[in-house]
């Protein structure tokens, strides 16, 4: 879903409501954010990830992660973005990024991808756009291996971002570390890494090894 830096919807989230907010304005998203890129590579290199990798750009939007990501893991690696919304998928097709990797319409929420597939999710802005935050992250642990990373990501800083939407931060804004660390650990993660400044927000975890992330997720479901 890339940044949600613009009012994007709030409360219950569906799927039509994100499609809609971003699809309308693909067209200029990478024009309103130009100098985004230097900590896009920033969020990348604090995954350490290894060439012959295997990553998701998860909720890719219009794939400003997917230069850095095809760099990391090389040419012997696997990159692949997922997006919700055709019309940003289209603008990274316009911006040359479909030959990094390729891109699939799908939720990240159920992927099309089999258990234990990748090495690594990158996500950038993603958690605020789940509706179901729980389920959405197990889900993402289902196709990861054990000991495997994600990265939730944003360019800048949860204070720097409510100021830019002139909200103010809440007690149960999902991306604080006292409310996400137990929210990863019932999906699956263990955070090991948490940076809120003003030039970004990086929450690093990995994925348990002593547990089944399916089974996770069905708890997940099931607490719906």
């Amino acid at each position: 879903m890339e940044d949600d830096a613009a009012k994007a919807p709030e409360g219950t989230v569906q799927a039509h409501d994100v499609r809609e907010f971003f699809g309308s304005r693909a067209h200029d998203w990478d024009a309103r954010f130009p100098d985004d890129g230097p900590a896009y590579q920033a969020g990348v290199a604090a995954m350490e990830l290894r060439a012959g990798d295997r990553v998701l750009d998860a909720g890719c939007g219009t794939g400003r992660a997917l230069p850095a990501l095809r760099a990391a893991v090389g040419a012997g690696g696997t990159v692949l973005g997922a997006d919700l919304t055709p019309e940003m998928l289209a603008a990274a097709v316009r911006a040359g990024r479909g030959r990094l990797a390729p891109l699939v319409l799908a939720d990240v929420q159920r992927l099309p991808l089999p258990d234990a597939a990748l090495d690594a999710v990158f996500a950038a802005a993603l958690l605020s756009h789940l509706a179901d935050p729980r389920a959405g992250l197990a889900e993402l642990a289902r196709v990861v291996r054990p000991g495997g990373r994600l990265a939730l990501f944003h360019p800048v800083g949860r204070a720097a971002l409510a100021a830019r939407k002139g909200r103010p931060i809440t007690p149960d804004d999902l991306r604080a570390e006292p409310n996400l660390r137990p929210l990863l650990a019932r999906s699956g993660w263990d955070l090991v890494r948490y940076v809120d400044e003003d030039a970004r927000y990086l929450a690093l975890a990995v994925r348990q090894g002593d547990r089944d992330a399916s089974g996770a997720r069905d708890q997940a479901s099931g607490a719906r």
